[in-house]
């Protein structure tokens, strides 16, 4: 049996480890087109921030770790075309020679690539770079080209194009850098994957340290700037009310989201489906014989949702374990996202999990959202801090659809988030929450845990409807 895998990263290590752990005596194949497999792309930001002190901490596993594992790794090779009837991978290699590599069973983890905006200066024919301070950040190499700029340019500042997740981290690690930043989101509010009232809480971290934050306010130009002025790039953006924003910095980061990358399985027939990612079941099969696909190139099968897109790090090895398993014979099954997420801006941290308001209002639900405040710990104990909190539930079955946490790094948001998922996950109620038996301790908890308390304070509200 021969398993080839296309792709490096979290989804083609996770299948490549799992056929192996199955089956020690299994071929396995990773094809990676540059030279960094298993590397962590969520650490970017803090490799650039400084706090993480090399690039190559960044790796999950090193090479020798991987191949010890008994995976033989194409490193620099480019996956050229699938076909499928002759089951055979037509691969590019370093010195650009062509082979055909042959395969039992193939998986498809071509991740996906960055958004490139319809801003002057992207996508002109007077397209401005790396080399001129303007960066997309995505892979290993880009990382490279952003830490160029940061050595040898001294950059004093920066904007950043895009609100997300990454542009937060990056509004981080630049200002703890010693750059001043500017941070520009179209939409009305940072973080827009939570609600505003959320969102206004990183508005205001970001501001505390320093973080000029630009909302409601549209790109529309990227250009180098006249010589002798303070800043090499100048970005021209409108505001909501249509007035013209412009500002000059040293670099500017563009991360506005990605895509999915199927242009190899989409020409070999694939079907495509959710945002044009490519259709999968929940075992990770395509509708090509024999070809498997999972990560960030292939649709998601969120537990609540049904099919959609939702590109995530967690997701995408899990979706390789079981692409893995199933490669080799295996019926394992995908068992669905939540969305689960969590975000550290500056001392703070923000995350979510399943459904706000109008995701399930489209999905059927019919939601109520209730806001509540609780403290982290027993506030007699030094330390303690405010957890924001947002819980969503059905107003007839009273079924839990979601949760949103803001408050201190040190307020253990992503575990607490965690709770939350694994309740929606069980589909239970936001009412049975309370009869969950979790731990307490004044320095750590409260008898009613926080997100308790936010189920309470959703209860009683729903009571009032």
């Amino acid at each position: 049996m021969h398993v080839v895998m296309i792709g490096g990263s979290d989804t083609g290590i996770s299948a490549a480890l799992r056929a192996r752990e199955l089956d020690p005596g299994a071929d396995v194949t990773v094809v990676v087109a540059d030279a960094y497999p298993n590397f962590s792309i969520c650490g970017i930001p803090y490799y650039l921030s400084g706090e993480v002190s090399h690039w190559q901490n960044l790796a999950h596993r090193s090479i020798a770790d991987l191949e010890a594992a008994g995976m033989w790794l194409r490193l620099d090779t480019t996956a050229r075309r699938i076909d499928v009837p002759g089951r055979k991978l037509l691969i590019t290699s370093p010195h650009g020679t062509e082979e055909l590599l042959a395969y039992d069973k193939l998986i498809v983890g071509t991740g996906a690539v960055p958004v490139r905006p319809p801003i002057g200066g992207l996508a002109d024919p007077d397209v401005l770079g790396a080399a001129d301070g303007v960066h997309l950040l995505h892979s290993m190499g880009d990382t490279f080209a952003v830490m160029r700029t940061l050595e040898t340019a001294a950059p004093a500042s920066a904007v950043i194009v895009g609100g997300g997740y990454i542009g937060l981290e990056m509004a981080d690690a630049l200002t703890i850098r010693g750059l001043q930043v500017t941070q520009m989101e179209q939409l009305p509010e940072v973080l827009p994957t939570v609600d505003p009232p959320l969102g206004a809480h990183v508005h205001n971290e970001l501001a505390d340290h320093g973080v000029e934050v630009l909302t409601g306010t549209t790109v529309q130009a990227i250009t180098r700037a006249a010589a002798g002025q303070a800043g090499r790039l100048q970005v021209q953006a409108t505001a909501a009310d249509g007035t013209a924003v412009t500002r000059r910095a040293d670099m500017v980061l563009v991360v506005v989201g990605v895509r999915p990358e199927t242009t190899l399985a989409a020409e070999a027939g694939a079907t495509l489906g959710v945002r044009g990612a490519i259709a999968v079941d929940t075992g990770m099969r395509t509708n090509l014989l024999d070809v498997f696909a999972a990560g960030d190139c292939v649709i998601t099968h969120h537990r609540l949702l049904g099919q959609t897109y939702l590109p995530l790090g967690t997701t995408a090895h899990k979706q390789g374990r079981v692409a893995g398993e199933n490669a080799l014979g295996g019926n394992r099954v995908f068992a669905g996202s939540l969305g689960t997420q969590v975000v550290k801006i500056f001392d703070q941290a923000a995350a979510r999990t399943g459904l706000r308001d109008h995701e399930a209002q489209a999905a059927g639900f019919d939601p109520v959202t209730v806001g509540f405040e609780a403290d982290d710990h027993k506030a007699y104990y030094p330390g303690s801090h405010r957890i924001a909190v947002r819980v969503t539930g059905d107003r007839a079955t009273g079924q839990l659809l979601g949760m949103q946490l803001f408050g201190h790094k040190h307020a253990e948001i992503a575990k607490r988030i965690d709770i939350a998922a694994t309740a929606i996950f069980h589909h239970m109620t936001v009412d049975a929450l309370s009869d969950l038996d979790l731990s307490y301790t004044p320095p750590l908890g409260s008898p009613w845990e926080a997100v308790q308390m936010g189920a309470q304070a959703w209860g009683r509200a729903n009571q009032r409807h």
